[in-house]
């Protein structure tokens, strides 16, 4: 379809320069798309420009022109599974499409429910056409589980793959979804808690996966040393190529293992700050934290799941009596939040505590 509108009509040498002029200025119709001929080119403008804009537009390029001109409409890009599988799925289905997806690089990982199960190809092309930079989506084919907290997958549409690169808050990770656990859902929490480090910490991520709460510190703060550890060797392994890619090799040191162990043998009493980000198993590594900490204490950024039955209060009141249990003492809970659903009436919460 084609609309007339107001325009701005200039030598095809000067087009560069007077588009990024006049959406600086506000005035691009984004709707419309800018037309060629063999001499000129045609900007849609979204009003008629003021007498004083137009003077800045002449002082600064020759031979323009306002007129009108005949533009054709931009194709409108879809913004949900349901405008573009209109159509193409009976309605009654189109309420049980995924409402969003995890975005990890240029993958994009879905849940498809079983009814939508024989659609699922048709599914995973609608997907790379709403997210225009995704090239691989990969549906979840079953439950977190394992040591490991790793998930099967399968390719629905795109790149058969299930690595990528991811970036966040500044900072770049190598991820490959079936080896390692990775939540592009907690980025906020890992700028939150990277934020909250003072310069001098000594912090140990105690469940440090490929590193996205160990590499946000050591990019923001000149002087800190992160201790990562995990179980996974994969983990391990991306950890260390993502702290080579961030150039933080002097900043942060991991170690493989299970951290009761790596924490008493190696790094017992050393840390300002603690992170667990392993809700569901935190709760049994609280004496690990706080071993791992000062002898004259410090933060504990600890992550456990909720319920409407089993509310945040209740996380409180057993990771004290863990502390307690421990020798320590909760001095003060600077935080206590949720941080995301995980599942109906479910939440993973967080909890950032003073201990001494």
């Amino acid at each position: 379809m084609t609309r007339q509108s107001v325009s701005l009509k200039v030598p095809k040498d000067q087009g560069e320069k007077t588009i990024t002029l006049a959406n600086k200025l506000g005035l691009v119709d984004k709707t419309l798309e800018i037309q060629r001929d063999g001499v000129s080119i045609y900007i849609p403008l979204s009003r008629q420009p003021s007498k004083t804009v137009l003077t800045t537009l002449k002082q600064q390029i020759s031979n323009v022109e306002v007129l009108a001109y005949a533009f054709s409409e931009r194709p409108r890009k879809p913004k949900t599974l349901s405008e573009v599988l209109e159509g193409q799925l009976p309605p009654h289905l189109l309420t049980v499409l995924p409402r969003s997806a995890d975005i990890v690089g240029d993958i994009a990982i879905i849940e498809i429910p079983p009814e939508l199960e024989e659609y699922r190809t048709v599914i995973g092309e609608a997907v790379l056409k709403v997210y225009k930079n995704v090239r691989t989506v990969l549906a979840k084919a079953g439950a977190i589980g394992g040591t490991y907290r790793l998930r099967q997958f399968s390719v629905v549409a795109g790149e058969p793959r299930v690595a990528t690169l991811h970036k966040e808050h500044g900072c770049q990770f190598y991820v490959d979804v079936t080896k390692t656990y990775f939540s592009p859902r907690l980025s906020s929490e890992h700028h939150r808690v990277a934020n909250l480090v003072q310069e001098g910490e000594t912090i140990v991520d105690l469940f440090a996966g490929i590193g996205p709460f160990a590499l946000p510190i050591a990019k923001i703060h000149e002087n800190v040393k992160v201790y990562a550890v995990d179980i996974n060797p994969a983990a391990i392994e991306l950890l260390e190529r993502n702290v080579r890619l961030n150039r933080v090799e002097n900043k942060v040191c991991s170690f493989l293992g299970d951290a009761r162990q790596v924490v008493k043998e190696r790094l017992s009493g050393i840390a300002d700050r603690v992170i667990m980000n392993l809700p569901e198993k935190a709760m049994e590594f609280v004496d690990v934290a706080c071993m791992a900490l000062k002898p004259t204490g410090g933060i504990v950024h600890f992550h456990g799941f909720v319920s409407s039955s089993e509310p945040i209060e209740k996380m409180l009141q057993c990771f004290t009596e863990s502390v307690t249990a421990s020798g320590r003492r909760v001095e003060r809970v600077l935080t206590s939040k949720l941080v995301r659903a995980t599942a109906p009436y479910e939440w993973q919460a967080a909890l950032d505590a003073k201990i001494r």
